[in-house]
């Protein structure tokens, strides 16, 4: 009884100290994610709002930063396109269940890649931030910045997605979701115009 008490006060704590980390999609119009790397810790959540055109939040590698990342595949945030003058704005998030290994994304648009449009999170001291940035902008020279063009315009906001292999990763969502716990055990959490999806299971040391 002991063992389950202190279990469930160290639930509780961690989630009382979890972080809610928002990084804006597009801001003021630009090709950005701000900000564009963040240091984030198990539990937290890392929410991307878009408020601009239409931009995704689309897992790739360090070695090929605007390449969808496979075996596994990584994650997608899908096209979130944005009406001028919107008022309210699509989300799509996930909670990091592992904060050893650094996670990497781009923007899939066609040439938003190539002109820097990337993203970090917990980047390290030998796979820096700007060594990713500085990749993504190579490859628009050298013709490998992959992307897809979508025309702007407005729609319901929805996203689902499962990985394996080394690690696992499964949500789902919709604009009316409703909380859900999937079989995995991580938390994944619905809202309006919200697709969220969570991250669990990568391991330290994978090479991204």
């Amino acid at each position: 009884m002991r063992f389950f008490a202190l279990t469930a006060v160290a639930s509780l704590l961690s989630a009382v100290s979890a972080a809610n980390i928002t990084v804006i999609v597009g801001k003021n119009g630009t090709l950005t994610y701000t900000p564009n790397s963040v240091t984030a810790n198990v539990g937290d959540v890392v929410a991307f709002q878009f408020v601009a055109k239409n931009h995704t939040v689309t897992q790739s590698t360090f070695a090929t930063p605007c390449t969808p990342k496979t075996n596994p595949a990584g994650v997608s945030s899908g096209f979130q396109p944005v009406a001028s003058g919107a008022t309210s704005f699509p989300e799509w998030s996930f909670t990091v269940q592992n904060a050893s290994a650094p996670l990497w994304f781009y923007c899939q648009q066609v040439g938003h890649c190539g002109q820097g449009m990337v993203f970090a999170l917990n980047p390290t001291a030998d796979k820096t931030f700007a060594a990713f940035q500085a990749a993504a902008l190579a490859s628009a020279s050298n013709g490998t910045s992959g992307g897809y063009g979508y025309p702007g315009g407005t729609g319901s906001t929805t996203g689902s997605g499962t990985t394996t292999g080394s690690g696992t990763t499964t949500g789902s969502g919709s604009a009316s979701s409703a909380s859900t716990k999937p079989a995995s055990g991580a938390m994944v959490v619905g809202g309006k115009a919200a697709a969220f999806l969570t991250i669990a299971g990568l391991v330290a040391g994978l090479n991204l």
